[in-house]
């Protein structure tokens, strides 16, 4: 199961771990891109789904049943300097970003708990802006800081069962959410757009925008043979070898 699987990160997420041989389930707000991937990706099969929404989240996991592997990548992403950040912008990005990621691996493993399962894997889709802080954006980084925080906690309890939960943290996606925060920083600083990609781009070590296939790569390998031993991480999917 990847939430906010129909674009972006999560459509190359489907498609690669379909391509393995996994048959994937993608949930997503919006049923014309959820359509357009199912069409386009084989052993994909589509729910509509707000994460936010406690009861609809628990009910198609329970109509589904157990998945060995549960994605957390819905996400949204908005930036502002601090004063300037609403209480609706706050809370709006921390119900989908954490609480979202939260009802989704509580959803998840009272699944694998029903079915008595010896192996499974939580992975959540979170950022470097969980792992230090990000000007003009507070309320993206504390939720992300909050996912690093909620995995390492599952994964303290889950020690020794064979299901396992992980964060992976790139750096800046060459998706389309990126896009539309280039397009705020030369809405709001007058910059062009290639000198706000460059920005971004400059917080990457390997000075580009991180590839989805790159964070797909690193979560197949968590997904993987010889994955039992890694649990509770922050892997950092940066250009950063070291």
């Amino acid at each position: 199961m990847i939430t906010g699987g129909s674009g972006g990160l999560g459509r190359v997420l489907a498609a690669d771990f379909a391509d393995v041989g996994a048959d994937v389930h993608i949930a997503g707000r919006s049923r014309a891109p959820l359509d357009d991937a199912v069409a386009s990706i084989p052993r994909l099969t589509a729910h509509q789904l707000d994460v936010t929404d406690e009861a609809a989240t628990d009910a198609l996991f329970a109509a589904t049943g157990s998945f060995d592997i549960v994605i957390a990548n819905a996400g949204i992403a908005e930036s502002a300097p601090f004063h300037r950040t609403s209480l609706d912008q706050w809370q709006r990005i921390l119900a989908v970003n954490l609480t979202g990621c939260f009802l989704t691996f509580r959803a998840g493993l009272r699944a694998l708990r029903e079915a008595e399962a010896s192996w499974g894997r939580l992975v959540a889709i979170s950022s470097i802006t969980g792992l230090a802080g990000h000007r003009y954006a507070s309320a993206y980084s504390a939720s992300k800081h909050g996912m690093n925080g909620l995995v390492t906690s599952i994964a303290a309890e889950l020690a020794g069962t064979g299901i396992t939960a992980n964060a992976l943290c790139p750096g800046y996606l060459d998706t389309e959410m990126t896009a539309r925060s280039i397009a705020t920083i030369v809405e709001r600083t007058g910059m062009t757009a290639d000198e706000a990609g460059a920005v971004l781009a400059d917080m990457s070590p390997a000075g580009r925008l991180i590839t989805p296939a790159e964070v797909s790569l690193a979560a197949l390998a968590l997904c993987g043979a010889d994955s039992d031993s890694v649990n509770g991480r922050t892997v950092v999917v940066n250009g950063d070898d070291g």
